[in-house]
Protein backbone atom coordinates (compact mmCIF):
# COMPACT_ATOMS: atom_id res chain seq x y z
CA UNK A 1 0.00 0.00 0.00
CA UNK A 2 2.65 2.52 1.00
CA UNK A 3 6.00 3.20 -0.65
CA UNK A 4 9.13 4.93 0.56
CA UNK A 5 8.35 7.73 -1.88
CA UNK A 6 4.97 8.27 -0.19
CA UNK A 7 6.79 8.93 3.06
CA UNK A 8 9.41 11.24 1.58
CA UNK A 9 6.88 14.07 1.48
CA UNK A 10 6.88 13.92 5.29
CA UNK A 11 10.65 14.15 5.63
CA UNK A 12 10.90 17.82 6.55
CA UNK A 13 8.14 17.69 9.15
CA UNK A 14 9.48 14.50 10.72
CA UNK A 15 13.00 15.91 10.87
CA UNK A 16 11.72 19.07 12.54
CA UNK A 17 9.80 17.00 15.11
CA UNK A 18 12.73 14.68 15.75
CA UNK A 19 15.12 17.59 16.34
CA UNK A 20 12.64 19.33 18.61
CA UNK A 21 12.41 16.16 20.70
CA UNK A 22 16.19 15.85 20.67
CA UNK A 23 16.69 19.38 22.01
CA UNK A 24 14.38 18.76 24.98
CA UNK A 25 14.88 15.16 26.13
CA UNK A 26 13.13 13.79 29.22
CA UNK A 27 13.79 10.80 31.45
CA UNK A 28 11.69 7.96 32.78
CA UNK A 29 7.95 7.61 32.95
CA UNK A 30 6.96 11.27 33.09
CA UNK A 31 7.63 13.14 29.87
CA UNK A 32 5.20 16.08 29.78
CA UNK A 33 6.97 18.10 27.07
CA UNK A 34 7.46 15.05 24.88
CA UNK A 35 3.86 13.96 25.37
CA UNK A 36 2.58 17.39 24.34
CA UNK A 37 4.73 17.41 21.21
CA UNK A 38 3.27 14.05 20.20
CA UNK A 39 -0.27 15.26 20.86
CA UNK A 40 0.40 18.37 18.78
CA UNK A 41 1.85 16.26 15.96
CA UNK A 42 -1.25 14.03 15.91
CA UNK A 43 -3.72 16.93 16.13
CA UNK A 44 -6.22 16.93 13.31
CA UNK A 45 -5.83 13.25 12.46
CA UNK A 46 -8.99 11.09 12.69
CA UNK A 47 -7.90 9.25 15.81
CA UNK A 48 -9.18 8.43 19.27
CA UNK A 49 -6.42 9.69 21.55
CA UNK A 50 -5.94 8.89 25.22
CA UNK A 51 -3.14 9.47 27.70
CA UNK A 52 -1.91 7.39 30.61
CA UNK A 53 -2.38 7.98 34.31
CA UNK A 54 0.74 6.35 35.73
CA UNK A 55 2.98 7.59 32.94
CA UNK A 56 3.01 10.20 30.16
CA UNK A 57 1.92 7.80 27.46
CA UNK A 58 -0.12 8.52 24.35
CA UNK A 59 -2.39 5.88 22.83
CA UNK A 60 -4.05 6.66 19.50
CA UNK A 61 -6.57 4.44 17.72
CA UNK A 62 -7.10 4.86 13.98
CA UNK A 63 -10.34 3.22 12.88
CA UNK A 64 -10.17 1.73 9.42
CA UNK A 65 -12.90 2.28 6.88
CA UNK A 66 -13.60 -1.45 6.60
CA UNK A 67 -14.11 -4.14 9.27
CA UNK A 68 -11.11 -6.12 10.36
CA UNK A 69 -8.74 -6.92 13.22
CA UNK A 70 -6.63 -4.49 15.22
CA UNK A 71 -2.83 -4.29 15.15
CA UNK A 72 -0.40 -2.20 17.19
CA UNK A 73 2.63 -0.07 16.32
CA UNK A 74 4.93 1.12 19.10
CA UNK A 75 7.55 3.82 19.66
CA UNK A 76 9.40 4.60 22.90
CA UNK A 77 9.95 8.25 23.85
CA UNK A 78 12.33 8.54 26.83
CA UNK A 79 15.97 9.65 26.84
CA UNK A 80 19.06 8.70 28.86
CA UNK A 81 21.02 10.31 31.72
CA UNK A 82 23.93 11.07 29.36
CA UNK A 83 25.69 14.38 28.72
CA UNK A 84 25.66 14.95 24.95
CA UNK A 85 28.96 15.42 23.16
CA UNK A 86 27.99 15.47 19.48
CA UNK A 87 28.38 19.16 18.68
CA UNK A 88 25.15 19.06 16.67
CA UNK A 89 23.26 22.34 16.24
CA UNK A 90 20.16 20.69 17.73
CA UNK A 91 22.02 19.04 20.63
CA UNK A 92 20.28 18.56 23.96
CA UNK A 93 19.61 21.72 25.93
CA UNK A 94 18.94 19.74 29.10
CA UNK A 95 22.11 19.20 31.18
CA UNK A 96 22.93 15.54 31.69
CA UNK A 97 20.09 14.24 29.51
CA UNK A 98 20.34 13.06 25.89
CA UNK A 99 18.46 11.07 23.28
CA UNK A 100 21.46 8.76 22.94
CA UNK A 101 19.41 5.72 21.93
CA UNK A 102 17.37 7.14 19.09
CA UNK A 103 13.98 7.18 20.78
CA UNK A 104 13.40 10.63 19.29
CA UNK A 105 13.61 9.00 15.85
CA UNK A 106 11.25 6.23 16.94
CA UNK A 107 8.68 8.79 18.07
CA UNK A 108 8.92 10.88 14.92
CA UNK A 109 8.82 7.77 12.75
CA UNK A 110 5.59 6.56 14.38
CA UNK A 111 4.03 10.00 13.89
CA UNK A 112 4.93 9.63 10.21
CA UNK A 113 3.30 6.20 10.08
CA UNK A 114 0.18 7.67 11.70
CA UNK A 115 -0.05 10.32 8.98
CA UNK A 116 0.44 7.79 6.20
CA UNK A 117 -2.19 5.45 7.60
CA UNK A 118 -4.65 8.26 8.25
CA UNK A 119 -4.29 9.45 4.66
CA UNK A 120 -5.78 6.14 3.50
CA UNK A 121 -7.97 5.35 6.47
CA UNK A 122 -10.94 4.34 4.34
CA UNK A 123 -8.87 1.59 2.71
CA UNK A 124 -7.80 0.01 6.01
CA UNK A 125 -9.46 -3.31 6.80
CA UNK A 126 -9.29 -2.91 10.57
CA UNK A 127 -7.89 -0.61 13.25
CA UNK A 128 -4.36 0.47 14.14
CA UNK A 129 -3.30 1.25 17.71
CA UNK A 130 -0.35 3.62 18.06
CA UNK A 131 1.59 3.15 21.31
CA UNK A 132 3.80 6.10 22.29
CA UNK A 133 5.62 4.78 25.35
CA UNK A 134 7.68 6.44 28.08
CA UNK A 135 10.06 4.61 30.38
CA UNK A 136 11.76 2.05 28.15
CA UNK A 137 15.21 2.71 29.62
CA UNK A 138 14.81 0.60 32.73
CA UNK A 139 11.38 1.71 33.98
CA UNK A 140 9.27 -0.90 32.22
CA UNK A 141 6.88 1.56 30.62
CA UNK A 142 5.58 -1.06 28.21
CA UNK A 143 4.41 -3.24 31.08
CA UNK A 144 2.58 -0.29 32.65
CA UNK A 145 0.89 0.60 29.37
CA UNK A 146 -0.22 -3.03 29.03
CA UNK A 147 -1.69 -2.85 32.54
CA UNK A 148 -3.50 0.37 31.54
CA UNK A 149 -5.06 -1.36 28.55
CA UNK A 150 -3.04 -0.42 25.47
CA UNK A 151 -3.39 -3.87 23.90
CA UNK A 152 -7.18 -3.58 24.12
CA UNK A 153 -7.45 0.10 23.18
CA UNK A 154 -9.34 -0.70 19.97
CA UNK A 155 -12.06 -2.48 21.92
CA UNK A 156 -10.54 -5.94 21.49
CA UNK A 157 -7.10 -7.44 21.84
CA UNK A 158 -4.72 -6.50 19.04
CA UNK A 159 -3.86 -9.42 16.80
CA UNK A 160 -0.19 -8.45 16.43
CA UNK A 161 2.32 -5.75 17.37
CA UNK A 162 5.39 -4.27 15.68
CA UNK A 163 8.20 -1.97 16.68
CA UNK A 164 11.50 -0.63 15.35
CA UNK A 165 14.82 0.38 16.86
CA UNK A 166 17.45 2.53 15.17
CA UNK A 167 21.15 1.79 15.53
CA UNK A 168 23.88 4.41 15.28
CA UNK A 169 26.42 1.71 14.50
CA UNK A 170 26.73 -1.81 13.01
CA UNK A 171 24.16 -1.29 10.22
CA UNK A 172 24.46 1.17 7.30
CA UNK A 173 21.79 3.84 7.21
CA UNK A 174 18.50 2.47 5.94
CA UNK A 175 19.45 -1.19 6.34
CA UNK A 176 16.79 -3.28 8.13
CA UNK A 177 17.49 -6.44 10.14
CA UNK A 178 15.71 -8.89 12.37
CA UNK A 179 15.60 -12.63 13.01
CA UNK A 180 13.30 -15.42 14.13
CA UNK A 181 13.51 -16.43 17.76
CA UNK A 182 15.39 -14.38 20.32
CA UNK A 183 16.38 -11.06 18.78
CA UNK A 184 17.31 -9.14 21.93
CA UNK A 185 18.58 -10.40 25.27
CA UNK A 186 16.88 -10.46 28.63
CA UNK A 187 18.20 -7.87 31.05
CA UNK A 188 18.36 -8.55 34.77
CA UNK A 189 20.42 -6.96 37.53
CA UNK A 190 21.69 -7.52 41.03
CA UNK A 191 23.23 -5.58 43.90
CA UNK A 192 25.51 -7.39 46.35
CA UNK A 193 26.46 -6.03 49.77
CA UNK A 194 29.28 -7.90 51.47
CA UNK A 195 29.56 -7.34 55.23
CA UNK A 196 32.61 -8.33 57.26
CA UNK A 197 34.57 -6.88 60.16
CA UNK A 198 36.87 -3.99 59.44
CA UNK A 199 40.18 -3.08 60.99
CA UNK A 200 43.68 -1.81 60.35
CA UNK A 201 45.34 -2.82 57.08
CA UNK A 202 48.46 -3.92 58.98
CA UNK A 203 46.51 -6.61 60.88
CA UNK A 204 44.16 -8.30 58.42
CA UNK A 205 44.11 -11.46 60.54
CA UNK A 206 41.97 -9.60 63.07
CA UNK A 207 39.37 -8.72 60.44
CA UNK A 208 36.96 -10.38 58.05
CA UNK A 209 37.85 -8.52 54.89
CA UNK A 210 34.73 -7.87 52.74
CA UNK A 211 36.74 -6.20 49.96
CA UNK A 212 38.88 -9.25 49.22
CA UNK A 213 35.75 -11.42 49.28
CA UNK A 214 33.94 -9.03 46.92
CA UNK A 215 36.86 -9.05 44.49
CA UNK A 216 36.89 -12.84 44.48
CA UNK A 217 33.16 -12.84 43.84
CA UNK A 218 33.54 -10.59 40.81
CA UNK A 219 36.21 -12.74 39.19
CA UNK A 220 34.59 -16.03 40.21
CA UNK A 221 31.39 -15.07 38.43
CA UNK A 222 33.23 -14.93 35.12
CA UNK A 223 34.73 -18.38 35.70
CA UNK A 224 31.46 -19.93 36.82
CA UNK A 225 29.58 -18.48 33.83
CA UNK A 226 32.19 -20.01 31.50
CA UNK A 227 32.04 -23.40 33.22
CA UNK A 228 28.33 -23.80 33.96
CA UNK A 229 26.36 -21.95 31.27
CA UNK A 230 25.76 -23.67 27.91
CA UNK A 231 27.66 -21.77 25.20
CA UNK A 232 24.66 -22.33 22.91
CA UNK A 233 22.44 -20.43 25.35
CA UNK A 234 24.96 -17.95 26.74
CA UNK A 235 24.94 -15.49 29.61
CA UNK A 236 26.93 -12.32 30.22
CA UNK A 237 27.53 -10.93 33.71
CA UNK A 238 29.14 -7.50 33.87
CA UNK A 239 29.97 -5.78 37.15
CA UNK A 240 29.83 -2.06 36.46
CA UNK A 241 30.34 -0.64 39.94
CA UNK A 242 32.34 -1.71 42.99
CA UNK A 243 32.72 0.44 46.10
CA UNK A 244 34.47 -0.11 49.43
CA UNK A 245 36.37 1.90 51.99
CA UNK A 246 37.90 5.36 52.02
CA UNK A 247 41.48 4.94 53.28
CA UNK A 248 44.30 2.85 51.88
CA UNK A 249 45.31 1.41 55.26
CA UNK A 250 41.86 0.62 56.64
CA UNK A 251 39.90 -2.54 55.91
CA UNK A 252 36.23 -1.50 55.63
CA UNK A 253 33.25 -3.17 57.20
CA UNK A 254 31.42 -3.40 53.89
CA UNK A 255 31.95 -3.67 50.16
CA UNK A 256 29.26 -3.56 47.53
CA UNK A 257 28.99 -4.08 43.79
CA UNK A 258 26.32 -3.85 41.12
CA UNK A 259 25.97 -5.88 37.95
CA UNK A 260 23.89 -6.50 34.85
CA UNK A 261 23.03 -9.98 33.59
CA UNK A 262 22.14 -10.70 29.94
CA UNK A 263 20.64 -14.00 28.83
CA UNK A 264 18.75 -15.25 25.76
CA UNK A 265 16.05 -17.58 27.05
CA UNK A 266 13.88 -18.02 30.11
CA UNK A 267 15.84 -21.15 31.03
CA UNK A 268 19.05 -19.16 30.73
CA UNK A 269 17.67 -16.44 33.00
CA UNK A 270 16.85 -18.95 35.72
CA UNK A 271 20.23 -20.68 35.39
CA UNK A 272 22.14 -17.41 35.60
CA UNK A 273 20.24 -16.22 38.66
CA UNK A 274 20.83 -19.50 40.48
CA UNK A 275 24.53 -19.41 39.55
CA UNK A 276 24.99 -15.84 40.81
CA UNK A 277 23.30 -16.45 44.14
CA UNK A 278 25.05 -19.76 44.78
CA UNK A 279 28.50 -18.42 43.84
CA UNK A 280 28.29 -15.31 46.00
CA UNK A 281 26.94 -17.13 49.03
CA UNK A 282 29.56 -19.86 48.74
CA UNK A 283 32.44 -17.39 48.60
CA UNK A 284 31.00 -15.43 51.51
CA UNK A 285 30.89 -18.59 53.58
CA UNK A 286 34.50 -19.39 52.71
CA UNK A 287 35.64 -15.91 53.81
CA UNK A 288 33.56 -15.79 56.96
CA UNK A 289 31.58 -12.77 55.75
CA UNK A 290 27.92 -12.19 54.94
CA UNK A 291 26.48 -11.27 51.56
CA UNK A 292 23.08 -9.86 50.77
CA UNK A 293 22.10 -10.32 47.12
CA UNK A 294 19.21 -8.30 45.71
CA UNK A 295 18.45 -9.88 42.32
CA UNK A 296 15.95 -8.10 40.05
CA UNK A 297 14.34 -9.66 37.00
CA UNK A 298 13.85 -6.77 34.59
CA UNK A 299 13.19 -7.33 30.86
CA UNK A 300 12.65 -10.79 29.35
CA UNK A 301 14.19 -11.65 25.98
CA UNK A 302 12.58 -10.10 22.92
CA UNK A 303 11.40 -13.07 20.86
CA UNK A 304 10.07 -12.88 17.30
CA UNK A 305 7.87 -15.82 16.26
CA UNK A 306 9.28 -17.33 13.08
CA UNK A 307 6.30 -16.42 10.88
CA UNK A 308 6.31 -12.84 12.15
CA UNK A 309 10.04 -12.43 11.60
CA UNK A 310 9.70 -13.64 8.01
CA UNK A 311 6.74 -11.32 7.47
CA UNK A 312 8.77 -8.36 8.74
CA UNK A 313 11.79 -9.27 6.60
CA UNK A 314 9.68 -9.76 3.47
CA UNK A 315 7.84 -6.48 4.07
CA UNK A 316 11.16 -4.66 4.38
CA UNK A 317 12.48 -6.34 1.21
CA UNK A 318 9.41 -5.27 -0.77
CA UNK A 319 9.78 -1.71 0.51
CA UNK A 320 13.56 -1.16 0.38
CA UNK A 321 14.82 -3.93 -1.91
CA UNK A 322 16.61 -7.16 -0.94
CA UNK A 323 20.00 -5.42 -0.83
CA UNK A 324 18.82 -3.30 2.14
CA UNK A 325 17.55 -6.15 4.34
CA UNK A 326 19.50 -8.75 6.29
CA UNK A 327 18.48 -11.63 8.51
CA UNK A 328 20.50 -11.20 11.70
CA UNK A 329 22.62 -14.32 12.31
CA UNK A 330 22.72 -13.95 16.10
CA UNK A 331 20.75 -12.14 18.81
CA UNK A 332 21.68 -8.63 19.93
CA UNK A 333 22.90 -8.40 23.53
CA UNK A 334 20.89 -5.24 24.23
CA UNK A 335 17.43 -5.54 25.71
CA UNK A 336 14.01 -3.98 25.16
CA UNK A 337 10.78 -3.80 27.10
CA UNK A 338 8.83 -4.35 23.87
CA UNK A 339 9.49 -7.92 25.00
CA UNK A 340 6.51 -7.53 27.36
CA UNK A 341 4.27 -6.78 24.37
CA UNK A 342 5.55 -9.76 22.38
CA UNK A 343 4.95 -11.96 25.43
CA UNK A 344 1.25 -11.10 25.14
CA UNK A 345 0.67 -11.03 21.36
CA UNK A 346 2.60 -12.15 18.26
CA UNK A 347 4.63 -9.64 16.33
CA UNK A 348 8.14 -8.59 15.44
CA UNK A 349 10.84 -6.14 16.41
CA UNK A 350 13.10 -4.79 13.66
CA UNK A 351 16.43 -2.95 13.71
CA UNK A 352 17.03 -0.09 11.28
CA UNK A 353 20.48 1.32 10.61
CA UNK A 354 20.78 5.07 11.17
CA UNK A 355 24.54 5.57 10.99
CA UNK A 356 25.19 9.15 9.78
CA UNK A 357 26.54 9.68 6.24
CA UNK A 358 30.31 9.56 5.99
CA UNK A 359 30.61 7.48 9.16
CA UNK A 360 31.84 3.89 9.19
CA UNK A 361 29.18 1.69 10.86
CA UNK A 362 31.96 -0.54 12.20
CA UNK A 363 33.54 2.27 14.23
CA UNK A 364 30.70 4.77 14.79
CA UNK A 365 29.80 5.61 18.41
CA UNK A 366 27.28 3.11 19.73
CA UNK A 367 23.80 3.74 21.11
CA UNK A 368 24.03 5.19 24.65
CA UNK A 369 27.34 6.90 23.87
CA UNK A 370 27.61 10.69 24.45
CA UNK A 371 28.77 10.87 20.81
CA UNK A 372 25.94 8.72 19.39
CA UNK A 373 24.49 10.36 16.28
CA UNK A 374 21.69 9.26 13.96
CA UNK A 375 20.75 9.94 10.36
CA UNK A 376 17.47 11.83 9.98
CA UNK A 377 17.17 10.45 6.45
CA UNK A 378 15.83 7.18 7.89
CA UNK A 379 12.70 8.85 9.29
CA UNK A 380 10.60 8.38 6.12
CA UNK A 381 11.86 4.80 5.86
CA UNK A 382 10.73 4.12 9.44
CA UNK A 383 7.33 5.64 8.78
CA UNK A 384 6.82 3.65 5.59
CA UNK A 385 7.95 0.37 7.14
CA UNK A 386 5.70 0.75 10.17
CA UNK A 387 2.74 1.64 7.96
CA UNK A 388 3.39 -1.34 5.68
CA UNK A 389 3.72 -3.69 8.64
CA UNK A 390 0.37 -2.47 9.93
CA UNK A 391 -1.49 -2.85 6.64
CA UNK A 392 0.13 -6.19 5.91
CA UNK A 393 -0.75 -7.50 9.35
CA UNK A 394 -4.37 -6.37 8.97
CA UNK A 395 -4.56 -8.51 5.85
CA UNK A 396 -2.79 -11.46 7.48
CA UNK A 397 -5.06 -11.44 10.53
CA UNK A 398 -8.30 -10.68 8.70
CA UNK A 399 -9.84 -13.95 9.83
CA UNK A 400 -9.45 -12.93 13.48
CA UNK A 401 -11.68 -9.86 13.10
CA UNK A 402 -14.85 -9.79 15.23
CA UNK A 403 -18.21 -10.20 13.57
CA UNK A 404 -20.05 -6.97 12.71
CA UNK A 405 -21.37 -5.34 15.87
CA UNK A 406 -19.02 -7.31 18.15
CA UNK A 407 -15.91 -6.17 19.97
CA UNK A 408 -16.23 -2.49 19.15
CA UNK A 409 -16.59 -1.00 22.62
CA UNK A 410 -13.48 0.53 24.09
CA UNK A 411 -12.87 -1.09 27.50
CA UNK A 412 -12.74 0.96 30.67
CA UNK A 413 -9.15 1.68 31.59
CA UNK A 414 -7.25 4.41 33.47
CA UNK A 415 -6.60 6.70 30.50
CA UNK A 416 -7.76 10.27 30.11
CA UNK A 417 -9.49 11.12 26.84
CA UNK A 418 -7.87 13.95 24.92
CA UNK A 419 -9.58 14.21 21.55
CA UNK A 420 -11.42 12.37 18.81
CA UNK A 421 -10.64 14.53 15.79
Amino acid sequence: MFTHDDALSLADDLTELRRSLHREPELGLHLPRTQQKVLDALAGLPMEITTGERLSSVTAVLRGGRPGPAVLLRADMDALPVTEDTGLPYASRVPGVMHACGHDLHTAGLVGAARLLASRREELAGDVVLMFQPGEEGDGGARIMIEEGVLDAAGRRVAAAYGLHVFSTQLPSGMAATRAGTFLAASDAFDAVVTGRGGHGSMPHLTRDPLVAACEMVTALQTRIAREIDVNDPAVVTVGALHAGEARNVIPDQAEFRATVRTYSEAGRLAAQALVERTLKGIALAHGVDVDVAYRRQYPPTVNPAQEAEFALETARELFGPHAVVEAPTPVSGSEDFSFVLHEVPGAFVAVGACPPGTDPATAPVNHSPQAAFDDAVLPAQAALLARLATGALDRYADTAPAPGEGTAVPSRPHTARSDA
